[in-house]
């Protein structure tokens, strides 16, 4: 996974990555006070200085870090994913490392686990195996205890294999294979705890919150930064000093190996508990209960005008709380409304807000009142209330509405569209970046523009939609290096797209959406679908309103799209820039799909099927997602395209956050930023970039979602 870089490497260009990184996930992150309670250490892990601790963050602590010293530059992320589980993922630069004394870029991957936790009898006792599918360069496995033996006091103590092995051990265990793989991306199973034993050790004090002061021994002799002259080395002790700002941000200065001096930059929080998104929003309005008797009075039902002034009020009420009723069915002890949320991000306190309107304006004697939220002109769940429920617990815990609230399909239960809705159009115009991280010749690159989108709603289900950019600036076009592929060139040429392509077409498509049966939704879309192909794409979802299980399938028929990408459309045929090789494009891939809910919030996927450039396999995707909108996941495609034929990384992967705009504005909103870092685009096991698909439409309708949330119902 290593990339190579010629001539000196400037920080300027580590530093920008850093920032790229740290600050699409923390820059507006209301980071809550007390979070940052551990120290980090130079691996951006919990530790002292450059040796790990057995000390474990609370469950879903995200962190971030920049560390510098001697010729070293760390960024790290750091996510515990269960309490006792955590994973880090690493990209490195090293100089003066490759043959002709340049910079080296690396990845890296760790895990770690809690074995023990610490009680006032036994310390806390943590195993963790580091870069354990990256080039081997910070290749090292340990098993440390900490203890805080007084109010701020930790000890620590471990044992460590491959470079934490390498100082002053005392012991063997078996031998360890070489350091770096040609390959990288693989797991090394075979050198886990395997070749020399060291010992290694520290204290940490923290007088108040605010400082911590570390002490290490160092198991890590550095052989290969002071060979290559990265760094000298002249004792194990390294010293340093953490200052937590009230924030959660951390400072921290090292000195190290004797002869460095280093600095660090951490920010830590939790969207676990940052709160659901919101806040300072008006509130709903209140309950309004009925006259004692008042709901034996049907004589509303034999004037027509008094339906009409019904379904007027509703609209405009709910719109005031920025909810659209499309139609509305009203019988005299039931009314079935129709809804789209453009607003709220928690469906419950959709429904809420709705609920409580229409106890202001329905005749007392409806009793069941039942709401039909649709997406894209597809009826999603059938959620129902009673009235007197409403009427009865709008003062009590939402849990206690919920266990009152009936969930059903939507299928067939939505009323039509009230005449003149539609056809609706909307357009925006935008800022756009587009990055790509992890060039071995630059680690950042980017395209910065205007975006023009629009969208038109011919009817519910029929949308035609497109977006234009025209970039400003970037350095996207500029990859100077041939980029060898054994495969189809279906995502390397990315490229000459951005070089060509400006201003460009993103995509101009025409969807249409439906529910073609009880639990099944369905999706067909038309045009250029993405920057590289255009073509036709549809899908199938089964997915039941209280089921954790969802499956799912796609077809889709491409033909590449010119470099230009604007209206015409070039040769499946692609050749290799370096071999001259020409391979073909399949125009037909697609993908069988399953999903399913496993509760404390995480999300499971595998996608079975064949890829874009032909080859078959799969994706296994888990994310974690929090009542608040947050998400943090991570993926990776095996498809019998050989690690030789798929190049450098060996198999896509990667790890994708998801934060709600709303938790840095305190106002309720749908809409999100999604961060998606990759090892590499390659060619093998790439997809079809298609608008739309089905499964995070629906899900956030249906239960085991809107449940996850439903703390928002009396908001």
């Amino acid at each position: 996974m290593p990339g190579f870089h010629n001539g000196k490497s400037g920080l300027v260009r580590r530093v920008a990555l850093a920032g790229t990184i740290l600050s699409a996930l923390g820059g507006a992150v209301r980071a809550e006070e007390g979070v940052n309670s551990l120290p980090f250490n130079l691996y951006g892990s919990p530790g002292l200085v450059d040796m790990p601790t057995a000390q474990v963050p609370p469950d879903a602590t995200l962190a971030g870090t920049y560390a510098h010293f001697g010729g070293t530059s760390r960024t790290t992320l750091y996510f515990q994913i269960l309490p006792r589980l955590s994973g880090t993922f690493r990209y490195s630069a090293i100089e003066n490392f490759t043959a002709n004394n340049g910079t080296l870029f690396d990845r890296s991957f760790d895990l770690r686990y809690q074995l023990l936790t610490e009680t006032e009898r036994r310390p806390s006792v943590v195993v963790g195996i580091q870069d354990f599918i990256g080039t081997g360069i910070y290749s090292g496995e340990y098993l440390v205890a900490s203890k805080t033996v007084y109010p701020g006091l930790t000890l620590t103590g471990g044992l460590g294999w491959g470079r934490y092995g390498s100082y002053q051990p005392f012991g063997n265990m078996g031998t360890r294979p070489g350091k770096i793989t040609n390959q990288g991306g693989l797991p090394e199973i075979d050198r886990f705890f395997r070749g020399d034993v060291a010992a290694f050790g520290g204290v940490s004090y923290s007088p108040n919150d605010r400082y911590t002061f570390k002490v290490e021994y160092s198991s890590d002799d550095y052989v290969d930064e002071v060979q290559r002259g990265t760094s000298k080395k002249s004792s194990p002790w390294n010293f340093g000093v953490d200052y937590r700002f009230k924030n959660g941000g951390q400072l921290s200065l090292y000195h190290v190996l004797g002869t460095e001096i280093g600095a660090q930059f951490t920010f830590v929080t939790n969207p676990k508990t940052l709160g659901v998104p919101g806040g300072t929003e008006p509130s709903g309005l209140p309950v309004a209960p009925r006259a004692p008797g008042s709901a034996a009075d049907l004589g509303w039902t034999l004037d027509s005008q008094r339906s009409a002034s019904v379904t007027a009020s509703l609209k405009n009420l709910a719109a005031k709380e920025g909810l659209e009723v499309e139609g509305i069915d009203l019988q005299s002890n039931r009314v079935t409304v129709r809804l789209v949320n453009p607003k709220y991000g928690a469906p419950s306190q959709a429904f809420g807000r709705l609920a409580r309107v229409m106890t202001r304006v329905m005749p007392a004697s409806v009793e069941v009142f039942e709401i039909v939220p649709v997406v894209n002109g597809m009826a999603m769940s059938a959620v129902t209330f009673r009235r007197s429920d409403l009427e009865r617990l709008e003062h009590d815990a939402a849990n206690e509405m919920l266990a009152r609230t009936n969930f059903g399909d939507g299928f067939g239960k939505a009323p039509p569209p009230d005449d003149g809705i539609y056809p609706k159009f909307t357009w925006a115009i935008s800022p756009f970046v587009q990055l790509s991280v992890f060039d071995p010749d630059n680690p950042v690159r980017f395209d910065a523009g205007l975006r023009a989108s629009a969208e038109y709603e011919i009817t519910p289900n029929l949308i035609a939609s497109g977006s234009i950019t025209k970039k400003l600036t970037g350095n996207l076009d500029k990859v100077k290096r041939l980029d060898k592929s054994n495969l189809p060139r279906v995502r390397t040429d990315h490229a000459r797209y951005s070089e060509e392509g400006d201003p460009a077409i993103e995509y101009l498509q025409l969807a249409h959406y439906g529910r073609p049966a009880k639990n099944v939704y369905s999706r067909v879309t038309l045009g250029y679908l993405e920057q590289m192909y255009a073509g036709a794409s549809a899908e199938l979802l089964w997915k039941p309103v209280n089921s954790r299980l969802a499956l799912g399938a796609e077809l889709n028929y491409i033909q590449r799209r010119d470099f230009d990408q604007l209206f015409g459309l070039q040769s499946m045929t692609t050749t290799d820039p370096v071999t001259g090789v020409k391979r073909e494009i399949p125009n037909v891939n697609g993908h069988v799909s399953a999903y399913y809910a496993f509760g404390n919030g995480f999300h499971g996927q595998l996608d079975v099927g064949r890829y874009l450039a032909g080859d078959y396999g799969a994706t296994v995707a888990l994310d974690r997602e929090f009542a608040n909108g947050w998400r943090v996941g991570a993926y990776a495609t095996f498809t019998d395209a050989s690690f030789e034929d798929f190049g450098e990384g060996s198999f896509d992967k990667g790890i994708r956050f998801t934060m709600p705009l709303a938790t840095f504005f305190g106002q309720p909103s749908r809409r999100r930023n999604d961060v998606l870092i990759q090892s590499l685009s390659r060619d093998g096991g790439a997809r079809l970039n298609v608008n739309g698909r089905l499964y995070e439409q629906v899900r956030d309708y249906h239960k085991p979602d809107a449940v996850n949330s439903w703390g928002r119902f009396w908001r």
